[in-house]
């Protein structure tokens, strides 16, 4: 693998002692223990593995270069080494079956909202940020890709392994414009964000991730109980819009985003009902896209 052109002062390796040092707990805690890797093919089938040979709920597997990511939908995932966080999460719920289809938001709101409060705090002085850095307004594009104005900043894939749950975080922080994969994507560094600094960004998410985890298990997966669902429709940008959703099989449907259902649920107001009225439809699965322009 070749390394990456800029110097490792620009983007120094994690250390993987002082995360767990921070985030490990002894005698509670979700977070059971972590682990930096300086490659692999994929940290999602990583973890998949382990959590085949027993691994416990709170395992945390971080790459600096991950040689065959995936994200939704079967896309590829890469970036230079060291320029963003790659890791996975292994979880085992005890709430039912189906109210796991909120895990994927879940990972939304822990990510866009830890990025939202530490940018925020760096911005008004906390950590000494540069002048002129900002806070990046989070959102997220149903169901969990994370937005930075209408561009994509980071993304999850949330995959079942067994009994388990696998959740891999894809974030982009000190990517360039020159090596950004397609133009609709940006990073923290391009967004001029107070906080580039990886690993507090980890710990940021770790922990935004542990607390609505918490609430959501001692709800027993409720959404709206845990609050989960206010949160999600608060960070959610796709709601209220004119949106394309291009679903497997390769159909596609329009209208506007109104809500998401108790299940997590994409509800759109599209135009094919009977006698060419207003329909409301449900959507688990698709490519949304938001339609500029409109509200």
């Amino acid at each position: 693998m070749s390394e990456s052109p800029y110097t490792d002062l620009a983007r120094p390796p994690l250390s993987e002692r002082s995360l767990n040092r921070a985030l490990v707990r002894a005698g509670g805690g979700l977070w059971q223990g972590l682990t930096v890797v300086a490659e692999t093919g994929s940290t999602n089938a990583d973890l998949a593995a382990a959590a085949a040979a027993g691994a416990p709920e709170g395992t945390v597997l971080v790459a600096e270069a991950q040689l065959a990511g995936r994200g939704r939908l079967g896309r590829a995932w890469a970036a230079p080494p060291r320029s963003g966080l790659t890791f996975s999460l292994l979880l085992r719920p005890d709430v039912p079956v189906t109210r796991q289809t909120w895990l994927p938001l879940l990972a939304g709101v822990a990510v866009a909202t830890a990025v939202e409060r530490l940018t925020a705090r760096a911005a008004a002085g906390d950590f000494g940020a540069a002048a002129g850095s900002t806070a990046v307004r989070a959102a997220l594009k149903w169901p969990n890709d994370v937005l930075a104005g209408e561009r994509k900043l980071g993304g999850i894939l949330v995959e079942r392994a067994g009994e388990a749950v696998i959740v891999g975080i894809g974030l982009n922080v000190t990517l360039r414009a020159a090596e950004l994969p397609v133009p609709t994507a940006t990073s923290l560094a391009i967004e001029d964000a107070a906080v580039t600094d990886r690993e507090m960004l980890l710990r940021a998410i770790l922990r935004e991730f542990e607390q609505w985890y918490g609430g959501w298990r001692a709800a027993g997966g409720d959404p709206e109980r845990s609050g989960l669902r206010a949160a999600y429709r608060r960070a959610c940008a796709t709601l209220g819009r004119a949106v394309r959703i291009e679903l497997p099989g390769e159909g596609v449907v329009t209208g506007t985003a109104t809500d998401v259902d108790g299940d997590g649920r994409l509800l759109v107001r599209t135009d094919d009902g009977m006698d060419g009225g207003a329909a409301e439809r449900a959507f688990s699965a698709g490519d949304v896209v938001h339609v500029r322009g409109a509200a």
